[in-house]
């Protein structure tokens, strides 16, 4: 080969290293939530049955989540991704500066937010049960509640898709693609 070749083959780009960081059940947990979520959503008025078969596979998946937050995959630990506020509030006030810092697990934001889906999606699938039990004394208030925590749930996703997609610019990653493959670059 000659110099030529050599010199081309020297300046090719390499092959960035990944990590697999998402374990299946962080993924599944994630795109399974995604269509109870959206089905239990556009249910809602339509078909009842559908509705709170979503619901109750909702709390299936928050119940294994949460467990999983505690004996899973090391990036799937909360203790790896919950943060102070204030060190949340920090990190945001750095991405909006252009300059946040890269995390292989979740960063302080998408950790805040994995806590308050959670908590949210807890709260709308409790008192989606109490509302179809027929609490005595539930009534009005219930549903107020059950559809103002709902309608909380869907922000936090706009939220969520809305930082993922900015993050996703400013890391220069697809965040997307992470979430599928379970696959993020080293560096």
């Amino acid at each position: 080969m000659g110099a030529a070749g050599r010199e081309h083959h020297a300046t090719a780009p390499q092959a960035q290293a990944h990590e697999q960081v998402w374990d299946v059940l962080v993924r599944l947990f994630h795109w399974t939530l995604v269509v109870a979520f959206a089905t239990a959503w556009a249910s809602a008025d339509e078909r009842q049955w559908l509705h709170e078969l979503a619901g109750y596979l909702i709390v299936a998946l928050l119940v294994a989540r949460v467990l999983w937050g505690f004996i899973g995959e090391p990036h799937a630990r909360f203790r790896d991704f919950v943060r102070r506020p204030v060190v949340v509030a920090r990190y945001l006030a750095d991405e909006l500066r252009g300059r946040a810092a890269r995390y292989l697990g979740h960063n302080p934001a998408g950790g805040a937010m994995v806590i308050a889906m959670l908590l949210t999606l807890a709260l709308t699938t409790a008192t989606g049960i109490l509302m179809s039990q027929g609490v005595p004394g539930g009534g009005e208030w219930l549903e107020e509640v059950h559809e103002f925590c709902a309608g909380f749930a869907l922000f936090l996703v706009v939220l969520h898709v809305a930082g993922v997609i900015w993050s996703s610019a400013l890391q220069h990653e697809n965040l997307v693609k992470a979430m599928l493959t379970g696959r993020k670059r080293l560096d």
